[in-house]
């Protein structure tokens, strides 16, 4: 029997198994650098199928080895986050979330299921591929400093290093039975910033005797927006600030405020470059307004980079798996991922997975109602899982 049918086969015959084990995560998620008990559930699944794994990486962390014939003629990983989100579930489904405000809703349950099929499927077809497959379960995706950048300062991509990393999310945007990529630069790097403007406050009636703590708030704001119009021809860029914090009153201008922002591009050198406009811009206009202020800007993830050539094959190999119909493309993202972390690292390939049943509205991610059409965990699993084995071949 081919590959693929093979392949498709093993998918709907460990399709209940994996649907099971995303529900159990699902109602049972755990935030960031707190999956205590995912990572003991999936060391669990693990110790029933007899397969070799190291846990206790990065915290929660497990690295899975899938060791087919020849273990060490060559070695890929793939990769699945696990962590879930503060977020009050409103869905209503046998599987809710039993964890008072804590969600999967970004679909981490999703991915760990899924790629634990992959592991399924990989372990059934062991003799049909030589070298090892490396399968790291990650925590704490969704927060600094991000589980993947710990995961490899501990040493996850060594012993043996893979030639490449593989990974998928979930995309409610696109329909089940379909995936998605973009070759090259995908999605952006995030940075924090953090502003404290500091002076004499006082009466608002006043201003010759004070600081004007607000206004000048206010112009850093104002000013920040001219940012991302200094880049680079070409490089997308956003500066927000969402957060300010002025504890005056109508009378009263406040000693300090308090701001919080997001800064995000697609271009590694100008990021760096940013970062000291934006440090000079800030602290100009607190010199002209007799201010002072505290800078904090906390680096975030990376510029997530898809290498070309490994992802060229992820596409022709998905188009042999799915049709050529069910592989499209995506465009650029200013969404960010840690799993950026292993692109600046090795040759990487981070795809998406349609989730949605078709002529539905999707529900977006990070919602207090998101869901997936659980049909699509076929397709994520075989996608992986094929274009796996085709690399090892």
């Amino acid at each position: 029997m081919d590959l693929k049918t093979t392949i498709k086969q093993l998918s709907e015959k460990y399709f209940n198994e994996v649907v099971k084990i995303r529900r159990h995560l699902h109602q049972h998620p755990e935030l960031s650098f707190q999956e205590s008990e995912t990572a003991k559930y999936i060391i669990s699944l693990l110790d029933n199928l007899g397969i070799k794994y190291k846990s206790g990486i990065a915290g929660n962390g497990i690295i899975a080895y899938l060791e087919g014939k020849n273990p060490s003629v060559k070695t890929i990983a793939l990769r699945a986050d696990m962590d879930a989100l503060p977020i009050e579930e409103q869905n209503n489904v046998t599987y809710k979330s039993q964890n008072k405000g804590v969600m999967h809703a970004c679909g981490h349950d999703a991915h760990t299921a899924s790629i634990f099929g992959t592991i399924l499927i990989l372990n059934d077809l062991k003799d049909r591929f030589e070298g090892t497959v490396k399968v790291i379960f990650q925590p704490a995706e969704e927060k600094l400093p991000g589980g993947a950048k710990l995961m490899i300062e501990e040493g996850a991509l060594e012993n043996p290093r893979p030639e490449f990393i593989l990974a998928q999310h979930v995309y409610p945007e696109l329909n089940s039975g379909k995936v998605a990529f973009r070759s090259g630069v995908y999605m952006a790097s995030t940075d924090e910033l953090h502003f404290t403007v500091k002076g004499k406050g006082g009466h608002a009636a006043m201003p010759h005797k004070i600081t004007n703590t607000v206004l000048t708030a206010a112009q850093i704001i104002t000013e920040l927006q001219n940012v991302p119009l200094k880049s680079p021809e070409g490089v997308p860029t956003v500066l927000t600030i969402g957060k300010v914090i002025a504890n005056g009153a109508t009378n009263v201008v406040p000693n300090e405020v308090f701001m919080e922002g997001t800064f995000r591009t697609m271009n590694e050198t100008w990021r760096k470059d940013a970062h000291k406009m934006i440090t000079e811009i800030v602290n100009q206009i607190a010199k002209n307004n007799k201010a002072t202020i505290e800078i904090n800007i906390k680096n975030g993830y990376p510029v997530l980079e898809n290498n070309k050539e490994t992802t060229q094959k992820a596409i022709s190999f998905a188009q042999e798996f799915l049709g050529n119909e069910n592989v499209e493309e995506l465009a650029l993202r200013m969404t960010a991922e840690d799993f950026a972390y292993f692109s600046q690292e090795i040759p990487a390939t981070f795809y998406r997975l349609g989730t949605s049943k078709a002529n539905q509205e999707y529900v977006a991610l990070h919602s207090s109602n998101f869901n997936i059409d659980e049909d699509a965990l076929k397709t994520g699993m075989g996608t992986m899982a094929y274009i796996a084995l085709k690399y090892m071949l």
